[in-house]
């Protein structure tokens, strides 16, 4: 017999809270313990894996793009444990895993369906850009501006998924649009960290933020009865 969704999503709810307050704890300002971040930083995304597994089974496509979000997010994460040599590979990672949330998104409402969305997105995009340019180096110039955006389409539709559902998709298209402001609030910290100025207990605001936004995608997806039984073809 299966877990009652509930019971599983608390379960691995608690787990995550309490690997992502590990992995925060091994900053200098916290613990000052590298290693709690090496261990506990991809073991929370693979906890937030483990709780889009079982949902979205009468949602085939949506459910296999969201999961290959997930996973790139997870490459990313394992990049970025590397700040210096991985920050190519974990902006190359986030990116591809915007354009699987993004194409995950689009499967339910067309892309920019709701144009105030992508206007919004797009000038928040545009103003954060231009407030950290002059510390991004001209390597990374292009990279960050193609990351960028990918990130403000991939939020931008996940407005447009919320705001042209039905009644009975509201409450999870409202949970994917806020994932959506929530990645967008943790890399404009991230990068406002590394390419303008260090920001007081930095790890802390840019690590829970992510996850949370992790956690609203995944909730997008819909609730089966058990866990475990075979995806819907």
């Amino acid at each position: 017999m299966g877990l009652q969704p509930t019971a599983h999503a608390h379960r691995l709810a608690a787990a995550a809270v309490v690997c992502a307050m590990l992995a925060i704890s091994a900053a200098p300002w916290a613990l000052g313990m590298p290693a709690l971040n090496f261990i506990f930083k991809p073991l929370t995304t693979l906890l937030v894996i483990a709780y889009a597994w079982p949902r979205g089974l009468d949602q085939p496509v949506q459910r296999r793009w969201v999961l290959m979000g997930l996973a790139l997010s997870w490459l990313g994460d394992v990049a970025l444990l590397w700040p210096q040599q991985g920050f190519l590979p974990g902006l190359v990672s986030f990116l591809l895993a915007h354009l699987a949330y993004l194409k995950a998104f689009t499967t339910t409402r067309r892309l920019a369906a709701w144009p105030p969305a992508f206007v919004g997105y797009g000038l928040l995009a545009a103003v954060i850009l231009a407030l950290l340019w002059p510390g991004v180096p001209g390597a990374l110039r292009a990279p960050v501006v193609a990351y960028v955006l990918c990130l403000s389409a991939m939020a931008a539709q996940a407005a447009v998924v919320w705001r042209g559902g039905t009644q009975h998709d509201k409450q999870r298209g409202r949970v994917l649009a806020l994932g959506g402001a929530l990645f967008m609030l943790s890399d404009a910290l991230l990068a406002t960290n590394k390419f303008a100025s260090p920001l007081p207990l930095a790890n802390l605001w840019i690590l829970a933020s992510y996850w949370a936004a992790q956690w609203c995608i995944a909730s997008w997806l819909a609730p089966t009865t058990t866990a475990g039984s075979p995806p819907a073809r």
